[in-house]
C-alpha cells in the first residue's frame, strides 16, 4: 500500500514518530538476542553469537532466533521506508506558506522530532549491523569513534533547533503558556536524551579509554540538559494543565516521560559499565537493581496517571479505534516499547543480577509473559496508527500534539 504524498500544509513533523516507533520496535525485538543468546566477551549479541546458538543443540534457539531476525528485518524496512517518506514530505512542508507561522508557534518544538528520529536511526543501525554483518564487531573500535562524530552532528542540530526555539520564546515572549496544557514540550527533552544514550554506547562498549571518556562526557552533557529542561518543562506543563485542564488531543504526552526514563536509564547503565571496564570503578549488582527498580516505578506512576486521564477523556475511542486522526497519537507507541526494553533490563540485570530469579527458570519466563503481551499490543497499535495516518488519502490538520518513542 502506498503512502500519501504532497501533503505540504497538511504535514506535521510528528509523523516522524512513525519512523521513531518502528526503530524502537526493532530494538525491543533485539532484546531477545541481547539477553537470551550467550555473547561472552562482547557487550551485545552479534552475528557470530546467534549463529553459534542456532547451530547448537538447543531446539528453543532454532525456533526463536529465525523469528526474531525476521521481525527485526521487517521493522528495519518499515523504519527506513517511513523515514524516507517523512524527509520527502517535510521538505515540501518547509517550502509551504504555513511553515513560517509554524515556527513562531508553540508547535515549533515539533522540529525536535527530526534529530530524535535520526538519533534512533543511528542506534538502531548499530544493532542491525552487529546482528546481520559477519565480523563487524571486530571493527568496533573504529566504528565507535565514527558513531561519536555522527551523534555529535545530530546533537549539534538538536541543540540548534532547541536553542532557536527557546531564545525566540524568551526574547520575544511568543510562547503561549495557556496552550501548553500538556507535556508536548517534553519532545525536546526526549530528543536530547536520545542523543545522550547514543554517546553512552561508546562509553560502555569501547575499550579505548579516550573513546570511552569522550562518550561519557558527551552523554553527561546531554543528560544534564535533560535534567534541567525536563524539570522546567514538566513543571510548566503540569501547571498549565491544572490551570486550564488537559488538551484532549495531546493527552498521550503524559506518557512521554516513560521513554525518556528508559533512554536515560540505559544511558546511565552504560556509563557505569564504561567506568567499570575502563576506569577501574566497581559497580555493585544491588546498585543496578536499585536504579532499574526506581526507573520502572517512575514509569509505572506516569503510566497509570496518563492512562486514567486518557480513559477519562475518551482518547482511545476517538484517536485510536475511532475515526479521528492526530499525528500525536503515534506517541502511544514509544511508551510501550520503552517499558518492554526497561523490563528486559530489570529482569536480567536487576532480578537475575541480584540472584532473586534464576535465568531461564520457570519464574524467569513467567515474568516475560506480560512483557511479550505488551510488546505485541504495542506493535498492533503501531500498525493501526501508521495505516490510519500514512495510508489514508485525506490530509491531516497540524495539531498541537508533540509527544514521542
Amino acid at each position: 500500500m502506498t503512502y500519501r504524498h504532497d501533503l505540504k500544509e497538511g504535514y506535521s513533523p510528528l509523523l516522524f514518530l512513525a519512523s521513531l516507533g518502528s526503530g524502537g520496535a526493532l530494538v525491543s525485538m533485539y532484546m531477545f538476542l541481547m539477553f537470551m543468546v550467550p555473547h561472552k566477551g562482547r557487550p551485545l549479541a552479534t552475528f557470530q553469537d546467534w549463529m553459534a546458538a542456532f547451530n547448537g543443540d538447543q531446539i528453543a534457539y532454532k525456533i526463536m532466533i529465525p523469528i526474531v531476525l525476521l521481525v527485526i528485518l521487517y521493522f528495519t524496512y518499515l523504519h527506513v521506508r517511513t523515514l524516507i517518506w517523512n524527509i520527502t514530505e517535510f521538505n515540501k512542508f518547509r517550502r509551504s506558506a504555513a511553515y513560517e507561522g509554524f515556527l513562531k508557534s508553540n508547535n515549533g518544538i515539533q522540529l525536535m522530532a527530526l534529530p530524535l528520529t535520526f538519533a534512533m536511526s543511528m542506534n538502531a543501525g548499530f544493532i542491525v549491523g552487529a546482528t546481520f554483518v559477519p565480523g563487524l564487531w571486530r571493527l568496533s573500535e573504529y566504528l565507535l569513534p565514527a558513531a561519536l562524530v555522527g551523534f555529535g552532528i545530530i546533537g549539534y542540530f538538536a541543540l540548534k533547533i532547541f536553542s532557536d526555539f527557546m531564545v525566540n520564546a524568551l526574547v520575544h515572549g511568543h510562547f503561549d503558556c495557556e496552550k501548553n496544557n500538556s507535556l508536548s514540550q517534553m519532545l525536546s527533552v526526549f530528543s536530547l536524551a536520545m542523543v545522550g544514550v547514543g554517546f553512552s554506547a561508546a562509553a560502555a562498549m569501547s575499550h579505548v579509554q579516550v573513546t570511552s571518556a569522550i562518550g561519557y562526557i558527551g552523554a553527561t552533557f546531554f543528560f544534564a540538559a535533560v535534567a534541567i529542561f525536563g524539570t522546567i518543562k514538566l513543571v510548566l506543563g503540569f501547571r498549565s494543565m491544572m490551570n486550564h485542564g488537559v488538551n484532549q488531543e495531546t493527552t498521550p504526552t503524559l506518557w512521554i516521560v516513560i521513554p525518556i526514563l528508559t533512554v536515560v536509564g540505559i544511558g546511565l547503565f552504560r556509563m557505569t559499565k564504561g567506568l567499570e571496564h575502563n576506569f577501574a570503578a566497581h559497580v555493585e549488582s544491588a546498585s543496578l537493581f536499585s536504579l532499574l527498580t526506581t526507573l520502572l516505578a517512575m514509569q509505572a506512576v506516569f503510566g497509570l496517571i496518563g492512562y486514567a486521564i486518557m480513559k477519562k477523556v475518551g482518547y482511545f475511542e476517538r484517536f485510536v479505534s475511532g475515526p479521528d486522526k492526530s499525528p500525536g497519537s503515534l506517541a502511544l507507541v514509544c511508551p510501550g516499547i520503552a517499558v518492554v526494553v526497561m523490563a528486559n533490563f530489570f529482569i536480567n540485570w536487576g532480578l537475575v543480577g541480584v540472584g532473586l530469579v534464576e535465568k531461564f527458570s520457570i519464574a524467569y519466563f513467567v515474568l516475560y509473559v506480560p512483557v511479550v503481551w505488551l510488546q505485541i499490543k504495542t506493535y498492533l497499535v503501531m500498525f493501526r496508527l501508521i495505516g490510519k495516518l500514512l495510508h489514508d488519502d485525506k490530509h491531516l490538520t497540524a495539531t498541537t500534539a508533540a509527544p514521542a518513542e
